[in-house]
This record gives structure tokens, C-alpha cells and sequence, in this order.
């Protein structure tokens, strides 16, 4: 089933790491919200890691010997999306051939996590609201319900509160679902996390590949923190295991890491206009991306940032980018 998170894959198995203040006031919260029966709409941007805290909040409670089933509520719409969170019974629609438990069944005793709560088509929103209602599921097809005891925790990168108000989500699910409310950052707020959290995707790395570990030059860890991340942890995770494949030693340089990283967020959207970088931040980071995309070729770096390769040289022993470029 292509809607459900796999157990055991690299995302899912990656603990919640971080120290920065508003990092640490989530796992505050988490802590505080765990061992309670309510349900938990997690919020934040794409790649912050919100099923993650919520397989944080399930390990935390004392549903944890019991299964935490995440449901990606974007994959499946319909019939079809009913009868797998709910079930179904032999018969009740073509290809039914036996009986089915559904999600919720299937997690009784336990936790469901339904992600990106906010893609939930309207008629679906109004059966969910009567299992939270009535803690009862009655599968497609059947006129017999069966008592559930399901913690559920949503999450979401949208408005809800926007959504109620333009009628594209239901105001009594939202209320019902909305008992607390944890709000994940996003990375660029938590940038005393990001070489933390660099090293750890590099040492997952290293244990995946049973390799040598890396370690971040500064020069790659001054980039990294300098860098917008749009895809918040998720893109840092598969940075680091591009610049684990693409290093040739035991130091990640600046040239193993992703051109959209050493592009950098300079020209971000939403930046505001007053913002600005030190002007030898900005000739490092050009003259980075131009020796990456010629392959260390100093005359074609120097033909792409339109300066004399003399000068590149001196620039690039002024800034000391003498790696192996790729």
C-alpha cells in the first residue's frame, strides 16, 4: 500500500536531534502532550519532521508496545481511501474478496498518524468525525460497528484555521482534532541545529554504507549554515548523503556538496530586501559554484565568473578552496 510510511526506511528510523532553544521548546512540548489520550495536530512546513514527532509522542506514550500506523492522506481519495482506513466487508464493492480490518481496526490499542490531514476530501472528513465521535468504525459495506480505542495525531503544512474559514475543511473535525497544537520550525529558524544535525545524517551515512565517517570542513559547515534550506531537515538529510557518495576523503569540502546548496539561498524567494550578505560571503560562494560546475578547471571557472584566471588563483588562495574539485 503506497500511502503508508514503510517502517524501518532511513527517514523514518532517524531520531529527532537538535539543541537549539526552539527546538528543544518542541521536545518540551512533546514531552507534556505524550503521555495524554487528546489528539495532536502537528504543524510545519514540508520536511521539518512531523511524523517524526509524532513517532516521538507514540514512543512517549503507553500506547508505545502497541502500532503506530501513518496514513499519507494525499495518495488516495474516495471509496477506495474509505475502505482502508475504515475496512470493508466481502462483497461490498468489485474486488472485495474477503473482509478487511481498515487502519483504524488495525491500530486499535494504539496510534494513527494521518498526514497532510489537510488533503482529506470533505465526506471523508465527516466519517472520520463520527469514529472520533462515536469510537466506532463501521466498515464499507457493513451496518456493524466495532469499538476502537485509537489515539489519533495529524499533521499538516497547511492553514487549517484558513481552510474552516473558506469551507474547504470542516469546522467541527477541525475542533475536534485541534485539543493541542505543536508547530514545528523551520531549519533556517534553527540554525544552531544544522551542523548538529549535519553530522548525524553523516553518521547514519556511514553506518548505512559501513564506510569511514565523514566530518564537515568549515568551509562546507560555514556553507550549510549560511544556506535558506526550503526543504528544511528532509534536504539536509539527502545533502549529507550526496556529499557522503561524492567525497573522495574523510573531510566533506564545499565542492561534495550539492550545486543548489553552494547556489545558496542569496536570491531566495520571500528574502526581504534589506537583508544582505558580506560581499566576500557572496565572491566565496560564486567562486565555489563556478569551480564545481567547470570541475575544478580553473580557466573555465574563471570564463564563468568573467574575471582573469590569475585573479581566480589569488581568490582562491585568499580563501583557501584548494579541495580535490569533482
Amino acid at each position: 500500500m503506497p500511502f503508508v510510511s514503510v517502517e524501518g526506511c532511513r527517514l523514518q528510523t532517524q531520531e529527532i536531534v537538535g539543541d537549539s532553544i526552539a527546538f528543544q521548546s518542541v521536545l518540551e512540548t512533546i514531552a507534556i502532550v505524550a503521555p495524554r489520550t487528546c489528539c495532536v495536530i502537528i504543524q510545519g512546513p514540508t520536511g521539518t519532521g512531523k511524523e517524526m514527532a509524532a513517532r516521538r509522542i507514540h514512543a512517549l506514550s503507553d500506547r508505545a508496545g502497541k502500532m503506530f500506523i501513518p496514513v499519507d492522506c494525499t495518495a488516495l481519495s474516495g471509496a477506495l481511501f474509505e475502505s482502508q482506513l475504515f475496512g470493508h466487508v466481502k462483497g461490498a464493492f468489485t474486488g472485495a474478496i474477503c473482509d478487511t480490518l481498515g487502519f483504524f481496526r488495525a491500530a486499535d490499542g494504539g496510534t494513527i498518524f494521518l498526514d497532510e490531514i489537510g488533503e482529506m476530501e470533505t465526506d471523508l472528513q465527516a466519517k472520520l468525525l463520527r469514529v472520533l465521535q462515536e469510537g466506532r468504525v463501521t466498515p464499507v459495506g457493513s451496518a456493524v460497528g466495532h469499538p476502537v480505542d485509537v489515539r489519533v495525531l495529524c499533521a499538516t503544512n497547511r492553514d487549517l484555521k484558513q481552510m474552516v474559514q473558506k469551507g474547504t475543511f470542516r469546522a467541527d473535525l477541525y475542533f475536534r482534532l485541534n485539543v493541542y497544537k505543536i508547530d514545528l520550525p523551520p531549519l533556517r529558524e534553527r540554525k544552531g541545529d544544522i551542523r548538529i544535525l549535519a553530522e548525524h545524517f553523516l553518521r547514519k551515512q556511514a553506518e548505512l554504507y559501513e564506510e569511514p565517517l565523514r566530518c564537515l570542513s568549515e568551509a562546507a559547515a560555514a556553507i550549510l549554515e549560511g544556506y535558506h534550506w526550503p526543504g528544511n531537515v528532509r534536504e539536509l538529510a539527502n545533502a549529507m548523503e550526496h556529499a557522503h557518495i561524492a567525497s573522495r576523503g574523510r573531510v566533506i569540502e564545499p565542492s561534495d556538496l550539492p550545486i543548489d546548496i553552494l547556489e545558496g539561498d542569496l536570491l531566495a524567494e520571500g528574502e526581504p530586501e534589506d537583508v544582505f550578505y558580506p560581499f566576500q560571503q557572496i565572491q566565496k560562494r560564486m567562486i565555489l559554484l563556478a569551480l564545481k560546475k567547470a570541475r575544478g578547471r580553473k580557466m573555465a571557472a574563471a570564463r564563468l565568473l568573467g574575471i582573469d584566471h590569475r585573479k581566480l588563483d589569488r581568490l582562491v588562495e585568499e580563501f583557501g578552496l584548494e579541495p580535490t574539485w569533482k
